[in-house]
């Protein structure tokens, strides 16, 4: 039977059949929702779309439209079988339930408290409970139970797509939804896809889930968690599981983003992650489960090269001034980002802004100083990096061999290209080779090569938000670049071979094959043959003809190894080989499968030339705990100096799984700096307390190690006392180390620690900003902020007794306030604000009066209006009359605390009105707002009427019409209407923004704002990314209320460079292309031609612009926030 699918979305001329799979009696059927499109259809819808697509392509590539938009829909992670069918998974929980934290902010100290996928169960269900429905209408009433509550979030499921080309003619013509299913409430978005020949592999938060279609009806009706645990916190949207992929040893590999994973494998063993990405491993049933690598913000997708090397690359933390990292992850790694670093303790004004990741530069490739603990990129690279490929060997044509390919996903199409680049070693990692950009054009999410040989791209089309439709790409090289078209042909035949009916002779000739897919197929199936397998790697391992021969070879007996041990021996004679690179891995693979025999040669290798053999022996001795390897592991690593990175970090990887402490601090009295360097390294994934030993180094940054050991992360808890007393030393001026001794003081929270913060603030040659810190922590000695000072992990409430803390500051604040540096005297300030301690009022009074620095008559105002000076009337009458602004206009900020009656508020509101500044009268219209309306209604009425007759600075608009709602009176209300828009979405609705702005809040929230993330694709004075517009001078350029539109409606001017449009000439002709020049008289279009094409507007009779990938404003800022910016911008000129 055929329908006409309701689809949401309908191209013209499309024919969509429904086709019911029957049923039959001997096992229980599913019908799988299928869309066909018929050839005719496919073909022509293929061939517009390609004709309409302005791309830009590497010389010799080529680019096709293979799945059309209905076909793909919303596709994220993206998988290819052995036929070239495409597999993708479809979103829908993005759409309602999957929450992005930069639009709650008022979640976030709650957030980056969770620590498990339950406790945000627990959360999600109180922030979302029935009683709390009319506050939470935003989330739509899915399961029409008339109430707006967690039961919402459990109706959305996410999907999985096979996409064919049934007819084989080169495009895609059927597409099957063979899974839909995860719709728990806390089930996250569907970003990992394994396709292999007998099940499937789909990793969506809180689990890795493994299926299998039992039946034959293509739909996966089995389905098993091999782990559980993924998703804690509600974070940045996009940075859930990813990147599932089977490694060359038999495994599989997937990753998770920066919202964190404590998990459980299917042994019962637990893995606590939450505030960090992680890649893990385990055998497809689960067991033998590992976390692989840490520290992680957001890797989509990762790859193994022909070497079983892993390279990435991880999204950047959003900051101003830093990007994208090139990683190659090893076991063990610690790429150094946490989750508490992007937000949680920069909202709490009990705390500070210092940032751990970009002040101590973690973000950066290696540097003299960077802290020991991390591995750092490679180099800072590309923007927003999703899909990644590597070439298996026999794909495109022999110039891309040994090539990886990286999507660059920015939202839009004509600022997303498909990278290819290569590596060259460098010691034990690797260092840019070179790099070429493929195409661009289309928004690609994932890349993947098909059997055939091309690489096939899934096209999210534009922007960032779910539209139920996408399409795949197939890009190949041109015919006369196809020089490996023989080869392709093979493989293509050979990934459908019939592996197990091949006899061993076969297999082992397919060992040395071109692609490292056939390899990797004839690996696994002699795995497959236990022991004649066994025969055959031995064979292989023996000869010298072909090196990667010889590595699948050692991988393979490493698969059987961990199966019977015995398999492995043959692996320990390679360790002598002449081939580096096959020691290598003969190393690695005799220290996965923890072969303890091989040990005393692996020690051998720890002098070994090659780099490489000196990594996997050192990490291999680590995994066998061989004990003896320990005075070889320190002599390596004193022989490294610090030079590689690499080589250090195994040797701190083995040391610390070998777990014995005392050789690693009896370091501590080691001449060798980098000795030192690693003992530090080792303490602290112990977990020792006895890093203690290494505050008494006399290199500084040896100590700031061990306080980031003692400090930071889970804590070395009874080591903080000892990091406290670093205090009490005058030696140091490291910033890192002396923030975390401050910290630690205030953990501990003792008299002993109190009266070291004290001492240290009030010795003489500490910097300025740390003495502010000390005194800010003593500010908050009773009540501390439940974040960390330094890295901002949750530490939780801590409540003390007050009185002590409030003695000392009594008895040392005098001599704080005679500071001669502002920032000290401040803080004193408001130490003494926070701790309620009014026995210096008199004196904040008289420097209120006569200090020469606004900004401290301003601070003094402030806390004494926290500390309910007795002449605050007083006090705040000569504050707004005070020479600057900047003092008068806190001065009025306090009216709203004080007893002002309805009588005299008047003579104090007119003056502003009549010869105020601008900032005076928008501070005095937010007094205004907060008091009772029997107060202000008067006076908010007769503003309104002058801002109605064009007698009140029309800045002021905003400010007015939030005093006046928030006065909360009917006749207000009523004659604001006039002032407002009914339309939200449009410019109209933000008139009010336009002027009135102050541009420096303006710069701050443009280069910081959490969700907004201006400089994520904007370029000012250099800083910021080229993914959006520059905007040095836009001032100049437009006017505010165009500034304000491409604010609110972002679609709706394209800037030149930075989106596509299609136009619909007067004589019917159709044109498509990237936007590049713009004037009254014609637009200037690049399209796939060479020469770009010159468009008179006299000949065009309809233009649709591309939806822009920058989201609406409105929805995200504030119209405080909105006006800032728009007076930020208007201003560069």
């Amino acid at each position: 039977m055929t329908f006409l699918l309701n689809t949401r979305r309908l191209w013209p001329a499309f024919f969509l059949t429904l086709l019911l799979i029957g049923c039959t009696e001997e096992l229980p059927k599913e019908t799988p929702l299928t869309i066909k499109e018929d050839q005719a259809t496919a073909y022509n819808r293929a061939k517009e779309v390609r004709e309409n697509t302005s791309l830009e392509l590497y010389d010799g590539i080529t680019m096709s439209l293979w799945a059309s938009d209905s076909l793909a829909p919303d596709p994220i992670a993206m998988s290819i079988d052995d036929e070239g069918n495409v597999y993708l998974t479809r979103t829908n929980r993005q759409k309602h339930s999957e929450f992005d934290i930069r639009g709650h902010q008022d979640w976030m100290t709650r957030s980056i408290a969770l620590q498990t996928a339950e406790e945000r169960r627990a959360f999600l269900h109180k922030e979302f409970a029935p009683e709390n429905s009319a506050r939470n209408e935003y989330l739509p009433d899915l399961n029409n139970d008339g109430v707006h509550d967690w039961k919402d979030l459990a109706v959305e499921e996410e999907e999985v797509w096979k996409i064919t080309d049934e007819n084989g003619d080169g495009i895609a013509d059927v597409s099957k939804r063979i899974l839909s299913d995860f719709h728990d409430e806390i089930t996250d978005v569907a970003g990992a896809l394994l396709v292999r020949k007998n099940d499937v592999f789909v990793g969506v938060g809180p689990d890795m889930w493994r299926l299998q279609d039992t039946n034959g009806d293509e739909v996966l009706d089995k389905k098993e968690s091999i782990a559980t645990g993924f998703a804690v916190h509600i974070g940045f949207g996009g940075h859930g599981m990813s990147g599932a992929i089977e490694g060359p040893d038999g495994r599989i590999y997937w990753g998770i983003g920066d919202i964190g994973a404590n998990l459980t494998a299917k042994d019962g063993s637990t893995y606590k992650y939450p505030n960090q990405g992680v890649i893990v491993r385990s055998d497809p049933d689960g067991s033998n489960f590992e976390v692989f690598a840490a520290g992680l913000r957001n890797t989509h997708e990762f790859v193994f090269d022909a070497y079983g090397n892993i390279i990435s690359s991880d999204n950047d933390g959003d900051h101003r001034g830093e990007s994208e990292r090139l990683v190659h992850i090893v076991e063990g790694h610690d790429a150094g980002w946490r989750a508490n670093w992007q937000y949680g303790k920069y909202t709490d004004p009990r705390n500070n802004k210092y940032h751990v990741w970009m002040d101590e530069k973690l973000f950066q490739p290696r540097w003299e100083g960077q802290a020991a603990y991390i591995i750092p990129p490679i180099m800072n690279y590309h923007n927003g990096p999703t899909g990644m490929v590597y070439n298996p060997g026999t794909a495109l044509g022999s110039a891309w061999k040994n090539h990886f390919f990286l999507v660059e996903f920015v939202g839009n199409p004509s600022r997303s290209p498909i990278w290819s680049f290569t590596l060259k070693p460098k010691g034990a990692t690797f260092e840019l080779e070179q790099e070429k950009k493929l195409a661009l054009g289309i928004l690609p999410t994932g890349i993947r090569f098909g059997p055939d040989g091309a690489l096939y791209a899934a096209d999210w089309i534009n922007g960032w938000d779910t539209k139920n439709y996408g399409r795949v790409w197939k890009i190949d090289v041109t015919s006369d670049k196809n020089d490996l078209a023989a080869a392709r042909k093979e493989t293509k035949e050979l990934m459908v071979l019939d592996y197990e009916s091949q006899s061993e002779d076969k297999l082992y000739s397919l060992l040395s094959h071109a692609d490292m897919r056939i390899r990797q197929k004839a690996q696994f199936e002699l795995v497959n043959r236990g022991k004649k397998g066994a025969q055959i790697f031995k064979k292989a391992i023996d000869q010298t003809d072909n090196q990667l021969a010889r590595v699948h070879g050692i991988w393979g007996l490493g698969q059987l190894g961990r199966q019977r041990l015995d398999h492995a021996a043959p692996i320990v004679g390679l360790l002598a080989d002449s081939d580096p690179e096959i020691v290598a891995q003969a190393a690695k693979m005799l220290g996965d499968v923890k072969y303890t025999e091989a040990a005393p040669q692996l020690v051998k290798l720890l002098s070994n030339d090659y780099p490489r053999a000196r990594f996997y022996a050192a990490e291999a001795l680590g995994r066998i705990k061989y004990e003896q390897a320990i005075p070889d592991l320190i002599k390596m690593i004193e022989a490294n100096n610090d030079e590689d990175i690499y080589i250090r970090h195994a040797g701190v990887l083995a040391l610390s799984r070998i777990g014995k402490q005392e050789p690693v601090v009896a370091l501590a009295s080691s001449s060798s700096r980098s000795l030192r360097i690693a003992a530090v390294l080792v303490l602290r994934r112990l977990g020792s307390e006895k890093v203690t030993a290494f505050l008494k180094d006399q290199d500084e940054y040896i100590v700031t190690e061990a306080a980031r050991a003692i400090n930071d992360d889970w804590s070395i808890e009874p080591a903080l006392p000892a990091l406290a007393s670093v205090l009490t030393e005058t030696r140091f001026t490291s910033e890192p180390l002396l923030r975390r001794a401050i910290n630690a003081a205030l953990r501990v929270g003792g008299d002993k620690e109190l009266d070291m913060v004290i001492a240290f603030a009030l010795r003489d040659g500490v910097a300025p900003e740390l003495k502010a810190e000390a005194l800010a922590t003593l500010g908050t000695w009773a009540n501390p902020s439940v974040m960390d000072r330094v890295d901002g992990r949750y530490r939780g409430e801590i409540k003390r007794d007050a009185a002590l803390a409030q003695a000392k500051a009594k008895a040392n604040t005098a001599k704080f306030l005679q500071s001669s540096n502002s920032a000290v005297v401040i803080a004193a300030a408001n130490m003494l604000a926070e701790l309620q301690v009014p026995d210096f009022n008199d004196q904040l009074a008289t420097m209120m009066t006569n200090h020469p620095l606004p900004e401290v008559r301003a601070a003094m105002l402030t806390s004494l209006g926290k500390l309910s000076y007795s002449d605050m009337e007083g006090l705040v009458k000569k504050g707004m009359n005070d020479k600057e602004g900047e003092v008068r206009t806190t001065a009025l900020s306090l009216l709203s605390g004080m007893e002002i009656s309805a009588e005299n508020l008047p003579g104090i509101v007119t003056p502003i009105f009549a010869k105020g500044s601008l900032k005076e009268q928008q501070e005095m219209l937010t007094v205004l707002g907060k008091m009772p309306a029997e107060k202000s209604e008067a006076i908010l009425s007769g503003l309104i009427d002058q801002l109605t007759n064009k007698k009140l600075d029309k800045s002021l608009t905003l400010d007015l019409i939030e005093a006046s709602e928030a006065n909360g009176s009917a006749a207000l209300a009523s004659k604001l209407v006039p002032l407002k828009s009914d339309d939200t979405n449009t410019v109209a609705a933000f008139q009010e923004t336009l002027y009135g702005g102050d541009a420096r809040l303006g710069g701050r929230t443009f280069y910081t704002h959490p969700a907004a993330q201006c400089t994520r694709c904007h370029v000012i004075r250099g800083e910021g990314t080229t993914v959006g517009p520059q905007l040095g001078g836009i001032g100049s350029q437009l006017t505010r209320e165009q500034i304000l539109q491409a604010l609110i409606e972002p679609s709706a001017r394209l800037a030149p460079g930075f989106g596509s449009v299609s136009l619909t000439l007067k004589d019917g002709q159709k044109v498509s292309g990237i936007l590049m020049e713009e004037t009254d008289k014609e637009l200037v279009l690049k399209t796939s031609e060479a020469e770009p094409l010159h468009i008179p507007t006299a000949r065009i009779s309809e233009r649709k612009n591309s939806p822009s990938s920058m989201p609406p404003m409105g929805g995200i800022m504030t119209k405080r926030e909105i006006r800032d910016v728009v007076e930020f911008l208007a201003n560069l000129k």
